[in-house]
């Protein structure tokens, strides 16, 4: 359920739409679409699957997701579709904020309620108990990811040897937790609200925050209200998208820009004759009272993106380059 991705679970058999049974001659041809669909994923669908469906409605040629989201948890789930494939390093690597409920006195074999129960208490915390242990699971911390989680052990994935009734032995990670605070509570239940960094899994927060309280406890609800530049604001309900395609409109008015995964990165201008020098994978000057010297860039030709890069001593030199015009 993370990144604070979780693994996934591999997707399930899939019901084959009514374009799926045209004879292939007659489906209609795949497009180019660049951008990013910030899809608001529902409950019990797969990362996977999700990207399929948008792919679909959209008649994509190309598409992926930054971040996986799993079949229990919902919301923000970034699709980036044909160039924008090259930038999904760059929201993968932002802040991420989610609310969950900690169900509490029972323990599974994933940290979450997917999973079998291994371990149960009849104590229960209130909501000032709660509250008082999480500044010990905010900043920089270690943790132990679970069991069942996309790392890869031996060159096996780790929900693959727990699945297999293999024993696994994780060892802690530095993660950064921003914050961690009560939303609210109610009996055995408490909601919490994080922001985090990549990599943290809100799964073992529960699960490390139950054993300290000494009453144990799993995610019992997950939702992901953001990963790097993209919020519950620009998102789209899988139902919407499929409602304008189905309506005989493109979709295309829910495609963000390419660049919107960069908001974090510095732009800067360049004439059409450096363009065509970047988008040949050769480097070029910057010149210009504000041009940067060194560090992480993207460069726009007319507003269009051109390249990513590091400048190295006043030069720009290309590491991905997009074929937007």
């Amino acid at each position: 359920m993370n990144d604070v991705v979780t693994d996934e679970a591999p997707p399930r058999g899939e019901d084959r739409g009514r374009d799926d049974r045209r004879p292939p001659n007659d489906r209609p041809k795949k497009r180019v679409v660049n951008g990013w669909v910030v899809l608001d994923k529902p409950v019990g669908v797969t990362s996977t699957h999700a990207v399929a469906l948008v792919k679909r409605a959209l008649n994509a040629k190309k598409a992926g997701h930054a971040g996986t989201l799993d079949p229990l948890a919902s919301g923000i789930l970034p699709i980036a579709l044909g160039e924008a494939t090259k930038t999904v390093p760059f929201v993968m690597d932002g802040r991420k904020s989610y609310v969950f409920t900690v169900t509490w006195g029972v323990e599974t074999d994933t940290d979450d309620a997917e999973g079998k129960p291994i371990q149960a208490t009849n104590r229960i915390p209130d909501p000032d108990a709660v509250a008082a242990a999480l500044p010990a699971f905010t900043g920089a911390i270690e943790q132990i990811p679970p069991r069942f989680s996309a790392i890869k052990v031996a060159g096996e994935r780790a929900y693959d040897v727990a699945r297999g009734g293999g024993e696994i032995e994780l060892k802690a990670r530095p993660v950064e937790v921003d914050s961690l605070r009560v939303i609210a509570h109610d009996g055995d239940r408490t909601v919490l609200a994080a922001d985090c960094g990549k990599g943290t899994y809100v799964r073992a927060l529960a699960r490390d925050i139950g054993r300290v309280l000494g009453c144990l406890g799993h995610v019992s609800a997950l939702r992901r209200t953001r990963v790097g530049p993209f919020a519950e604001a620009d998102s789209v309900p899988l139902g919407e998208l499929e409602a304008l395609t189905l309506g005989g409109g493109d979709g295309l008015t829910v495609v963000h820009p390419v660049a919107t995964a960069l908001a974090d990165v510095p732009c800067v201008p360049v004439s059409r004759d450096a363009a065509g020098r970047l988008l040949r994978g050769q480097p070029v000057i910057l010149r210009g009272r504000d041009a940067p010297s060194e560090g992480r860039i993207y460069a726009t030709c007319n507003g269009v993106l051109v390249a990513i890069g590091d400048v190295e001593e006043g030069e720009l030199v290309p590491h991905r380059v997009f074929n937007l015009g």
